[in-house]
């Protein structure tokens, strides 16, 4: 009896409960709708390249159920946005998917999220003529007449150059067949196939100029005979697996010059990955390298940026010829997921130079080869994650995938006015297998405090065939390295230490070194501002 009087009582509560909510009756709404922001910027993006996805919260927070009678973009089908409302696309048909939803429910005291997309064509027939870059803007609104509330949505969009390989559709499997580079890769004078996506550039393109951006899909070869110029304040953008290859007998001439504000770098050559998002900014391995293949001549790049590639620049061969193959100033490459230069039997003359943030060593000379840096940063502060190698590494040879060593002279490898510092210990890796081995280092500030490798090997500091004039494991005092802001301070161990044997007369930022106290880095010692 007990147990029947209790399942009546419960029974009771429950009837008596449910019949005094309207849980599932939605008001009107009344257009107290707020929102977590009043615009909704989409970062810049190139024509014809999708933009990452952006999200709007919308609160209700009465205490009353509402449905929302429509949400729709302002320029209706039209509209270059598309938008998602928690999982929907909205109506379905053709013109207003994306655009248009209809009676959006919304409870009370929650919320719900618009995600919202674009890919603009500057082409596009209804845009109209429009210059080179442009805000594009709609409005998302939400109901209509006296109640309607509306939230900006803006994107500035950018024209450019675009350069990709040739598609062509294989019927048999319905996919495409990609174009692939062909050129004399083992030196027989034969062209060889090769996997690398991408296409030789006309001679109509071998000028890069700053009008607009250029974004490269695979990679853009430079043909024998040829050469391809970037001017002042180009700007280069690659896709993800993307690049420059300069093959035999061909140059690359990066032309980049001095910039008076630094924030804009409107002077310099700028070379990185496609994504103009704030997030990718300075995210490594975006794309993948500047390749000077072996047989590539003259190659010469100043005041250039060089960032978020996975090997910043990689030199092969040629370390005896009459010029130095590549020939690097006044430039930077940083955020680079493994090699900042890597140099194999080639020959590179650096100055002024800055390499900073590379997941394995900011610079490699490797499987020996001819190198003169002078007045150089070579600096290591990756904390992405662990990293094998010392932001600077000498050797000569390499090993083959059936760990056959080759062994190559290191004909020089001078470093003169440097700095060699990073966030590991040591900072200096010099590995000689037995061919001609020729290197010193002159007036540098390097990080190595090691016990057991110091004065052994290749590491007898007070050896002056190899080593002069250097100091060891003060701190370089950089602004900010973790920001990839190298200049040093007034403290600085690098203040002063420099010859002038190896003297440049200006500094990256064009600023006039001291004979008498001469710096060593590309930088010369500022006083930095709170």
């Amino acid at each position: 009896m007990k147990r029947l009087l209790s399942f009546l009582l419960c029974f009771g509560i429950l009837i008596f409960w449910s019949s005094c909510r309207d849980d599932f009756e939605f008001s009107p709404n009344t257009g107290n709708l707020q929102f977590a922001k009043d615009t909704i910027y989409l970062d810049t993006v190139f024509s014809t390249i999708g933009s990452s996805t952006y999200n709007l919260k919308v609160y209700n927070r009465s205490d009353t159920d509402i449905v929302i009678p429509t949400i729709q973009l302002e320029n209706g089908e039209n509209s270059l946005y598309r938008m998602n409302i928690d999982g929907s696309t909205g109506v379905q048909n053709d013109e207003q998917i994306g655009k248009f939803f209809e009676d959006v429910e919304l409870l009370a005291n929650d919320s719900l999220f618009i995600f919202i997309e674009t890919t603009i064509d500057i082409n596009s027939p209804h845009l109209g003529a429009l210059e080179n870059q442009f805000l594009y803007t709609d409005k998302i609104l939400f109901d209509s007449g006296s109640i309607q509330q509306d939230v900006d949505v803006v994107t500035l969009v950018k024209d450019a150059v675009f350069i990709y390989p040739n598609r062509e559709l294989n019927e048999e499997d319905n996919t495409y067949i990609i174009e692939t580079l062909t050129f004399d890769v083992d030196g027989d004078g034969t062209p060889d196939e090769t996997a690398l996506q991408g296409r030789f550039l006309t001679d109509e393109e071998l000028t890069f100029t700053n009008e607009k951006p250029y974004v490269i899909y695979g990679y853009a070869g430079v043909d024998a005979g040829k050469t391809l110029i970037m001017e002042a304040g180009a700007r280069v953008h690659f896709h993800a697996d993307s690049g420059i290859i300069v093959t035999d007998g061909a140059t690359l001439n990066i032309n980049g010059d001095l910039s008076a504000d630094q924030d804009t770098l409107e002077n310099e050559v700028i070379l990185q990955g496609d994504r103009l998002e704030p997030l990718y900014e300075d995210i490594p391995g975006q794309w993948g390298t500047i390749w000077f293949y072996n047989g590539s001549e003259n190659n010469s790049i100043n005041y250039a940026t060089i960032k978020n590639a996975t090997i910043g620049i990689l030199s092969e061969g040629n370390q005896n010829a009459i010029n130095d193959k590549l020939t690097i100033t006044n430039s930077q490459i940083y955020n680079v997921s493994s090699f900042g230069i890597l140099g194999r039997a080639t020959s590179i003359k650096a100055e002024n130079l800055v390499i900073n943030n590379c997941g394995q060593s900011s610079f490699a000379g490797t499987f020996g080869g001819k190198y003169n840096f002078t007045h150089c940063t070579i600096a290591n502060y990756w904390n992405t994650s662990f990293r094998d190698y010392t932001a600077l590494l000498l050797n000569d040879f390499l090993v083959d995938e059936n760990n056959t060593v080759f062994t190559n002279e290191l004909s020089e490898a001078n470093f003169n006015n440097c700095i060699i510092y990073g966030n590991d210990n040591p900072e200096l890796t010099i590995e000689n297998e037995g061919s001609v081995f020729n290197f010193k280092f002159n007036n540098c500030l390097i990080r190595f405090d090691n016990d057991i490798l110091e004065n052994t090997g290749n590491y007898v500091f007070n050896d002056t065939n190899f080593f002069e004039g250097n100091i060891f494991n003060q701190l370089p005092d950089f602004e900010d390295p973790y920001e990839n802001l190298m200049r040093i301070g007034f403290d600085s161990g690098a203040k002063g230490i420099g010859s002038s044997d190896y003297l440049i007369n200006l500094d990256i930022l064009g600023g006039v070194r001291s004979s008498s106290a001469i710096d060593a880095g590309a930088y010369i010692h500022t006083t930095f501002e709170d």
